[in-house]
């Protein structure tokens, strides 16, 4: 596996956490670059999910510090997050891929205590069918 491909997988992992990363971009460079999408797409799907499961993961154990001083959020703002949560259901996590309200679906997934396959199969679904888009996008640049 390449640097460039590293750092692909890198990005993505980072891009699903609370980082600003833009994995699509280096994933757009790439194909540009003549790379096989097929690998550069699991790479990027596998390292965003991934990122996707840490937030899963701080969700799950958020809460044990909400009394904490230093907590972030209020009662009133995670009784909101749960209650669009459960508006929606589970199948939001189809939308994990969006900027900023994706990073929030997989950390209230955690909170929620949503079981991590159907967790995992619906980020991974939603995520590999963005990064497929990118790759269809990007066959119209190609020379």
């Amino acid at each position: 596996m390449t640097l460039e491909v590293l750092f692909l997988f890198f990005s993505a992992f980072m891009a699903a956490t609370i980082f600003p990363f833009y994995s699509e971009a280096w994933l757009f460079i790439l194909l540009q670059q003549g790379y096989d999408p097929v690998p550069l797409v699991i790479v990027a799907s596998f390292g965003n999910t991934l990122g996707a499961v840490v937030n899963w993961y701080l969700g799950r154990y958020l809460l044990k510090y909400q009394h904490k001083r230093w907590f972030y959020f209020k009662p009133e703002q995670i009784g909101r997050m749960q209650i669009r949560f459960q508006r929606y259901g589970i199948w939001s996590l189809l939308m994990a891929w969006l900027p900023v309200v994706g990073d929030v679906l997989t950390l209230i997934a955690g909170i929620m205590r949503v079981h991590l396959l159907p967790f995992l199969a619906l980020v991974a679904t939603g995520k590999t069918l963005r990064y497929l888009a990118v790759v269809y996008f990007a066959g119209w640049f190609a020379q």
